[in-house]
Parts: structure tokens; sequence; C-alpha cells
């Protein structure tokens, strides 16, 4: 198709396909001077016509798609260029009997020139089929031709020239190590940086080449931190509380880190990103919480700073004060302090044992009796703890909701009873009591009294004393 709609580019096109070949292969084959040979053979077999513009009238006016001479011309041109560049920076280093320690020098020289094309490719080319390439700036060990391109199409963006300062060689058989430090100047910046380097050097298809190449900077130049002030870090606080009076959670969650890590006040949930910690301040922030550091110390590290003590907040929709201890650890993160770890509790001597006596513990049950006598099922049911459970004289089915506990009081209301301990033995532990023995029921709408056994568990919940647990059942020895 190309040589009937363009043969001066199709015979452009093999002969640049001859001189490409004829580049790569040191010594022709009998199989490639057949295409060569079959490639000019062609271009003649048109005749003197293939040089003249020939047109084909049912494609005039259509836009041709073969590809312009111009067009060849340039794949051809990059192409070779990068071929003679890969062959320039590696044809010194093929190898001979033996090599001297001026040459390994020369070895990094030859990398040098190859960082100088500002081609990824040609510098990836330096380096073995099996490489391992510990770069400056990247975590990441780089062990194929691949991923050694990949960090130099970065590293190339800085123009970066080498000269080493000091190094020391050692040559082994068929291997060599240069190891010291060199200086980088950036030519895209100006900037000078030293590190220091490891290469070894092994014979591969007659080449000397980079079979390991460890670069890292000089741990004394490493930047010693952010520096920050005690009275800076606790000054991070108020970034943080000016985000809260704000009331959107998102921007209280845009003062946490990347990675930060938020162990709320009134949730037992983790929270580690950036959504479950908007979350938590989604709830917190209707309180329209404002804080104020009561104590505070201060530890400042290498980037990173903490802020540990007593806060105590204001909730301006309930008027209602609250102390907690907090943790905050902050870390230098896009040019700006971010919280990174923040841990809120409760202050621990708040939540001692609730005082309660025995006799207080046998009055509850009169609180219960006084709800029966209402009448009311909701009103019963509020006497139970949230996660309460209801083990009815007269129903197998435990009750464990709100609804479930409401529904059968409305029918046993029905017999509007009320209740007198007859026996009872109390127990009281941390924040719970017990109360368990006999009692007995009147039923208002017969008149008839039944007697039962009984055991209530209080848990003291929300400021008051709630029934976690209750068990009634039948006198057994009446029904055995």
């Amino acid at each position: 198709q190309l040589y009937t709609h363009n043969p001066q580019s199709a015979i452009r096109y093999h002969l640049h396909f001859i001189q490409f070949i004829s580049f790569n292969v040191t010594d022709l084959n009998q199989s490639i001077m057949k295409i060569s040979s079959t490639a000019i053979a062609l271009s003649f077999a048109y005749g003197a016509s293939a040089f003249a513009p020939s047109v084909n009238p049912s494609r005039i006016g259509t836009p041709s798609t073969a590809a312009s001479s111009t067009e060849l011309d340039l794949f051809f041109m990059n192409t070779l260029k990068h071929k003679r560049a890969v062959s320039k920076v590696n044809k010194p280093a093929r190898v001979n009997d033996s090599i001297t320690e001026k040459e390994v020098r020369g070895l990094f020289e030859l990398w040098n020139s190859a960082l100088a094309t500002g081609d990824s490719r040609v510098v990836a080319s330096r380096y073995s089929k099996n490489p391992v390439l510990l770069p400056t700036v990247k975590d990441d060990p780089r062990t194929d031709y691949d991923s050694v391109k990949d960090y130099f199409d970065t590293f190339l963006l800085k123009k970066p020239q080498g000269t080493i300062l000091d190094g020391k060689v050692h040559i082994g058989d068929g291997w060599a190590t240069d190891m010291g430090i060199y200086e980088f100047t950036m030519g895209a910046t100006g900037d000078k940086v030293k590190a220091r380097y490891t290469y070894n050097y092994v014979q591969e298809d007659g080449v000397w080449k980079i079979q390991h190449h460890h670069s890292s900077v000089m741990p004394e130049a490493v930047d010693m931190g952010k520096t920050i002030t005690p009275d800076e870090v606790r000054g991070l606080f108020h970034l943080w509380n000016d985000a809260l009076a704000t009331l959107d959670p998102t921007k209280v969650a845009a003062r946490y880190a990347k990675k930060g890590v938020l162990l709320p006040t009134v949730s037992d949930q983790a929270r580690t990103d950036f959504a479950s910690i908007r979350s938590y301040f989604v709830n917190f922030l209707q309180l329209k919480p404002q804080g104020k550091i009561l104590e505070s110390h201060v530890t400042i590290g290498n980037n990173w700073c903490q802020d540990a003590g007593i806060y105590e907040f204001t909730m301006g929709a309930t008027g209602k004060k609250v102390k907690g201890r907090y943790s905050f650890v902050y870390v230098f993160e896009d040019g700006e302090w971010k919280i990174s770890h923040h841990h809120s509790s409760v202050m621990p001597e708040p939540t001692m044992p609730q005082a309660i006596t025995e006799e207080e513990v046998r009055n509850l049950f009169q609180l219960w009796n006084s709800a029966l006598a209402t009448e009311d099922a909701d009103v019963v049911a509020s006497r139970y703890a949230k996660s309460a459970v209801l083990l009815p004289t007269v129903s197998d089915v435990p009750r464990t909701s709100y609804d479930l506990i409401q529904d059968y009081f409305v029918g046993f209301l029905k017999k509007k009873p009320q209740g007198e301990i007859l026996e009872s033995n109390v127990t009281i532990g941390h924040n719970w009591c017990q109360d368990a023995g006999i009692y007995e029921f009147t039923m208002g709408a017969t008149g008839d009294k039944v007697k039962g056994r009984y055991s209530f568990v209080y848990v003291y919940e929300d400021g008051q004393w709630k029934i976690a647990h209750h068990h009634s059942s039948v006198m057994p020895e009446s029904i055995l």
C-alpha cells in the first residue's frame, strides 16, 4: 500500500530499514542480507515511475493515512539517535583481558555521560540484566530494566551531573567495585548534593555493566527537622480548637495527618482515615464544644512533637463542662504541623463506683413498683437499661429490647399488679448492684395474690440506676 500511494516514502523507508538493521548487527548474516535485497528489489520493481508522484483518482480529496516521509524520517532519526547513544556509552566498557583501577573509575564516567543524554533508556542500558538499584531518594529497590528506567525518568528532570570526590576501587575475578562519595550538580536548579555510593560491576555479554548500585544521602547532612518551641506546640491545640468552632467536621478532620489516628473520648472505634475521623466530629460538633488546656507537657523530636495533659470542654449546646485527658502527637507534613495521633479519654476518678447503700438498693424496687401503678407500659419499660434483659414470670420469650419489654407489660398491667418484697438479699459492686429474693403481687383487677422469685441487677446509667437484668419465676413447689 505504501508503494502504491507514496513510492518515494516507501523507498526511503526501506533504505532506513537497511541502515537500521546494519547498525544493530555487527556481522550481517545471510537472512538479513536477503531481507535487504528483497527490500531493494521491491522498491525498483515498480520501475522509474516509482520516483514520480502517483495519483489514484479514487483517493483525490481523501486524507492519506500513510505515514509521510517526514514522519518516517523523524521515527528513524530518533531510533538511530537512541541506539547510537546506547552504543556510545557501552562501547568503551567492552571487556578486555583485565581491568585497571583507572578503567573502573572510567565506568562511572560512562554512567555520568549517560545521565548527560537526558534519556532514561540510555542510563538504564548501563545496568545489567538483573540489576539492583537502591536509589538516593526512593524507598523501593529497582530490580529490572523498567523499574531502573522509571527512576531515571524523574531523576533526569533535574539534569544531574556527578563528580567523584572520594572513592576506593576493588577488583576481583570478573567483577569490580567502586565505592565512596560523589557530588551532583543539578543543572535544572544549580543545587549541589553530596551522597555516598557503591557500584558493583560485572562482565555481561562482553561489556562491564552495573549489577548493583546503592546511593544514599550523607547521614550527617540529614535535615534535623523543623524547629518548634514548646509554646508553639501548645499553640497547635488552638488551631484544632478553632476548627471545632467552625462546626465544620471537614475542617476539623483536615487538621489530622494523612495517616492520623484518633482514639476519641466517647467512641470505642479507632478512627484511622479522613472519612472516619470526619464521621466522629459530625456528631461531636453538635455539642458545640470549645476546649481549654488546663495542664500541658510538651516533648519535641525530629519533625514531630507531643503535647499531653488535661483539657476541659464547655459544650455550647448544653453549657456542660467536661474534663478529659489528652495526647496529641504532631508531625510536620506538607509544610505544616498536623495531628498524627490524638488520644482523648475521660477522667478516671469520676468513674469510681456510684455510692449506694443496701437500703437504697431495696428502694429501687419501689421505683419499678410505682411505675407499675401508673398502668403505663412505657413508664415501666423506661425503668430498664438500654441493653436490659427481662425473663418474665409468665412468658417464655426473653425480652431484650425496649419494644419487647414494653410489649410484655401491656398485657401484665391489665391485672393492675402491685408488689411487695418478702425476702431480699442485696449485693453491691462497682456501679452495679443486685437484689434477689421473693416478692408477692396483689392483682388489683381480681384480688389474687401471687408469689414469685426475683432477681434484679441494677447498673448506673446516664446518671441513674436502671434495671439491667430482671428474672422473675413462679415458686417451684407450687407447680411440682
